[in-house]
């Protein structure tokens, strides 16, 4: 009887083990695929990529002609109300990642598992910028005015609205600093999906260079190198 259980725990390890690293090596691989290789650079909006070394946000200026986002993620939704920023940064998330885990020491597994699997909301990290600083984590893309209205189609398409139209702001006191909001999003995270697979998308989406599939944040900036 021992020896089964032994057996049994022994292969549910080895599968378990295997799967990991099957998912390692369908992100490394599939990372390495660009796609819209042949992506021309426009200089009519210039937007940004931005890591904080595991998670990506797309970085855009928060008024052209073509959209003034104030108007949707209110300077008054931030705590320091900062009319004076140039950019906003976008990114994706689950919500109990967000809101519930501000460091990575206070992760819980409920949150964890839950993510992994789709089963919680998301919803969209907003932050206002003064500036951008091109780096490691941090690289410039110009893009053409029409690729900059798909982009904002996408990153539009990602928000929960009221039947007006207005977003869903999500209030909370766990908020990363004074110049951020969070807001209630369409989709759920998992393994597959995860923050920088909607960072990727959003390229995608705007034709500009991407990663085929990509779970992390380094398959993006490995096409930016």
């Amino acid at each position: 009887m021992l020896k089964r259980s032994l057996k049994i725990t022994g292969i549910t390890l080895a599968t378990f083990i295997g799967l990991i690293l099957l998912y390692l090596a369908a992100a490394f691989c599939l990372s390495r695929i660009t796609v819209n290789d042949d992506a021309v650079a426009k200089n009519d909006v210039t937007i940004y990529i931005l890591s904080n070394g595991v998670h990506t946000d797309i970085v855009l200026p928060v008024k052209t002609d073509l959209i003034d986002w104030s108007q949707l993620v209110k300077y008054e939704h931030t705590e320091g109300k900062d009319t004076t920023a140039q950019f906003i940064a976008f990114g994706w998330g689950d919500k109990g990642f967000y809101l519930e885990t501000p460091t990575w020491a206070e992760l819980k597994f409920s949150v964890a598992a839950k993510a992994a699997f789709a089963l919680s909301t998301s919803a969209v990290h907003a932050t206002f910028y003064k500036e951008m600083k091109e780096g490691e984590t941090c690289k410039r893309i110009n893009i053409s005015r029409s690729a900059y209205q798909q982009l904002i189609a996408y990153i539009s398409s990602s928000f929960q609205k009221t039947a007006t139209g207005a977003l869903m702001h999500i209030q909370t006191t766990a908020n990363y600093g004074k110049h951020d909001a969070f807001y209630e999003a369409v989709g759920s995270y998992s393994l597959f999906h995860t923050c920088n697979t909607w960072a990727n998308n959003g390229l995608k989406a705007c034709g500009q260079k991407a990663s085929l599939w990509t779970p992390f944040d380094t398959g993006i900036f490995y096409h930016y190198e």
